[in-house]
């Protein structure tokens, strides 16, 4: 009799296992970068600190993930360098010179969110590593907004989050000036929408 209950206890177990593990599975949600609503924008010093020019990447494709099980997730943006844009012809098509970011040898700008902090039921942060002219590097985001919504018009869920994070350009081979008093000290902003896939 022993023997009988051992091998169905064994299955119980596993099957509770593999329903488990399902529910995990199910928990990553997956979500398409809307480009249309999504601008990756960047200040930085001009003249050590005469004024700040600000500026945008008009073309970004990438994905997310949430899995809000486990409370992590990750982030995947891949941003069209030759579409920066300063509002200001004769500086974009310095940017994209070869003394700046070099758009021709170096067309795209990629950050790779590896794992995200939650705290509660929210995201506050993305560990991941930029990869600007060829370079990688930590950077991690910190998210100062996100929220979740079924959205009017898409009749699906959207989330958005507006992102920030701080490095130096300096460490990406982009020093342009910095020996004429530039500062390489450069803030990003990114706001982002992404749409939940089947």
């Amino acid at each position: 009799m022993t023997t009988r209950k051992r091998p169905l206890a064994a299955l119980i177990v596993g099957a509770v296992c593999v329903a488990a593990a399902s529910v995990a599975h199910a928990a990553v949600d997956k979500y398409l970068v809307d480009p249309g609503h999504t601008y990756p924008a960047f200040e930085a010093d001009h003249l050590g600190g005469l004024s700040i020019w600000r500026g945008k990447i008009n073309k970004t494709k990438g994905t997310v993930t949430l899995d809000r099980v486990n409370k992590t997730g990750t982030v995947n943006i891949e941003m069209d360098a030759s579409t920066i844009d300063f509002g200001h012809s004769k500086m974009n098509e310095e940017a994209k010179g070869v003394d700046m970011f070099d758009v021709e040898a170096y067309p795209t700008i990629e950050y790779v969110g590896k794992s995200m902090r939650f705290e509660g039921d929210k995201p506050v942060e993305v560990l991941g590593e930029l990869t600007l002219k060829g370079v990688t590097k930590p950077v991690n985001l910190t998210i100062k907004q996100f929220k979740c919504i079924n959205h009017p018009f898409k009749k699906v869920e959207v989330c958005g989050a507006d992102a920030e994070a701080n490095f130096k350009r300096t460490d990406f081979n982009l020093g342009y000036a910095v020996d004429r008093g530039f500062l390489p000290e450069v803030k990003v902003r990114i706001s982002i929408e992404a749409v939940k896939q089947p």
